[in-house]
């Protein structure tokens, strides 16, 4: 019944979403920015701003029913930040974590391209309850890793801006930097990798959920 009601070719966008929790990742960081530079350039007084508002910021996602998990893990990540600029006495080592963050997402997207498990098929995949039964199909297995090169890009692009501004000490501008490449990269990269993902498959084929239809036939209870 679920299949009848739902077209054949959703929009990636729809599945992954993501804008909210995009937006609210840049802001931290921008308080941190703002922080440092009214007090004179204080690590201590731009990493309590950043957690303080960090705090709030995840107070108010919980009370309009977001998911606490999501709320404690943005929270941790700002202020593992936050401890890493006060340990190292550098106010651009506050965006470390970030840089370091994107690195690893590179390459485990990367690899999970290399052994045929693209990422983006393991996300998708999961989100449409179709847990791994995607990979019977080697039209969407081979879509998914075309896909998935884009988000390696999308990461990869971040590792070289930040790496660049972080070496050279521009807090300000990675600052600004982490803005424009959150909300505005990651809608860019779900669009492309939409695109790319669609116009990878078969004209004649039906979209995403195909891979459900023999999982519904073998399992009619589930």
């Amino acid at each position: 019944m679920t299949d009848e009601t739902t077209p054949a070719r959703e929009s990636l966008t729809q599945i992954l979403g993501g804008r909210r929790g995009a937006i609210d990742a840049s802001i931290p960081p921008a308080a941190f920015v703002i922080g440092w530079l009214v007090t004179g350039r204080s690590i201590a007084w731009g990493a309590g701003v950043a957690i303080v508002v960090a705090v709030l910021l995840g107070g108010y996602r919980v009370v309009r029913g977001g998911k606490a998990r999501a709320v404690v893990v943005s929270l941790a990540a700002v202020v593992i930040a936050a401890l890493i600029a006060l340990h190292t006495g550098r106010a651009e080592d506050f965006f470390l974590l970030q840089l370091l963050s994107n690195a690893a997402s590179a390459l485990l997207f990367a690899a999970s391209i290399v052994v045929r498990w693209p990422l983006l098929g393991v996300i998708v995949g999961l989100l449409l309850g179709q847990k791994t039964r995607w990979r019977r199909d080697p039209a969407l297995l081979r879509a998914y890793s075309w896909a998935s090169w884009v988000w390696v890009l999308q990461y990869l692009l971040r590792v070289v801006v930040y790496g660049l501004l972080w070496w050279a000490g521009q807090v300000v501008v990675l600052g600004i930097a982490r803005t424009v490449l959150s909300w505005p990269l990651v809608a860019a990269t779900v669009a492309v990798s939409g695109w790319v993902l669609y116009k990878s498959l078969p004209p004649e084929h039906p979209g995403l959920r195909l891979a459900r239809e023999p999982g519904a036939d073998e399992r009619p209870g589930t």
